[in-house]
């Protein structure tokens, strides 16, 4: 069967909030709580009284995880079905979004290996959502009667600039050296689409190769320790899976179905004068909460229908573009703290991620 191509009614963005515990330090301090999560009615309530005013507000959206929900639960409630749709042959994107420290690394990455000899192969407990979807790609793969191919690839943006976490580390240090070969350049691929020139694609054919390369490539991304996390992410990452999939029809032609798994992790926004950002630290904080208000923007344009979409003034918006109006299956996972000094951070956060619930966008399956 050729020129197989299945188009969807619009969908809505699925949006996802999860609050993270009170850390040690804000237990130590008797941080007071303002957000509190009802899973059940998917709500999320901000309450608190601040010189007079009280600031009372509820959010709803597609899921809620509150602070006792364990990785394994926002998984299987959430990521499973994604990832089905990815072995059906759709795109699929998943990004978190948040202020920094409120936990996005580790609902995307957790901990990436493997558990250790005598536990069956079983992932741990902290394993976030790229290495249970690997894990549920090629158990789901090794389970069928087809032919099947895997790539990957791994990209770091930083200030603005794509570099490649799965280059050989040779190149790596060429890279480094001369600067005018630092970064990828991002092209348009004619399809309306974008594509970064010269970024590695991995063939792989194991779930534990892809965590080896999934170690290596977060090993290289950019860190710092703030006064708000003391390992925070510096750039924004994208993760990609590129599934092909050989099946043969009932009529017995062959199909080969393609899906794509985009995990994104976004470098978390934050406030420059409590993050304790001073120089080069401040002028990077201010590139990465200037592509997120670039991002904050292309969504407000497509829920209020406007002519113009700002895609093109970040390369972050231009990386994501056919993840929000495009025709990729999306999925934002916002996460927030529950303490007080945070307030100003979660109301904007809360507020973002209740804006892209509103954005459409039209996934397509092609078979060929």
């Amino acid at each position: 069967m050729s020129g197989r191509h299945e188009r969807e009614k619009g969908v809505n963005v699925q949006v996802l909030l999860r609050c993270r515990p009170f850390s040690e330090d804000e237990l130590k301090n008797n941080a007071p709580q303002v957000v509190t999560c009802n899973e059940f009615q998917r709500e999320v309530a901000v309450s608190q009284n601040i010189a007079g005013k009280h600031i009372d507000r509820v959010f709803t959206f597609d899921k809620v995880f509150g602070p006792t929900a364990q990785q394994k639960d926002l998984y299987e409630q959430a990521v499973v079905p994604i990832v089905n749709e990815v072995l059906e042959g759709f795109n699929c994107t998943i990004f978190a979004y948040g202020q920094t420290g409120t936990g996005k690394t580790y609902t995307m990455e957790g901990e990436c290996k493997r558990g250790k000899a005598g536990h069956n192969g079983e992932l741990p407990a902290d394993a976030g959502v790229i290495p249970r979807a690997v894990q549920q790609i090629f158990d789901t793969l090794e389970g069928q009667n087809a032919e099947y191919s895997v790539k990957v690839t791994f990209l770091e943006l930083y200030n603005e600039e794509i570099t490649d976490l799965l280059a050989p580390e040779e190149i790596s240090k060429v890279v480094l050296e001369e600067k005018q070969k630092k970064t990828l350049p991002l092209m348009e691929d004619g399809k309306g689409g974008v594509l970064v020139r010269g970024l590695e694609e991995e063939i792989v054919t194991s779930s534990s190769e892809i965590f080896t390369l999934l170690e290596r490539g977060s090993a290289k991304r950019r860190t710092a320790e703030t006064l708000l996390n003391k390992q925070s992410s510096r750039s924004h990452s994208l993760f990609s899976i590129t599934i092909h999939i050989k099946e043969a029809t009932p009529e017995g032609e062959e199909l080969i179905k393609c899906g794509k798994l985009n995990l994104v992790d976004l470098a978390g926004s934050e406030n420059i004068s409590r993050s304790g950002a001073r120089d080069g630290r401040a002028r990077e904080a201010g590139e990465i909460n200037k592509s997120l208000l670039t991002l904050g923007r292309v969504i407000s344009a497509l829920v209020e229908h406007l002519g113009h979409v700002p895609y093109r003034d970040s390369k972050l918006t231009r990386l994501l573009r056919d993840s929000l109006g495009g025709r990729t299956k999306t999925c934002i996972i916002a996460t927030v703290s529950p303490a007080v000094h945070c307030l100003e951070e979660t109301l904007s956060t809360l507020d973002y991620a209740h804006r892209a619930k509103h954005i459409k966008n039209k996934p397509e399956v092609c078979g060929t």
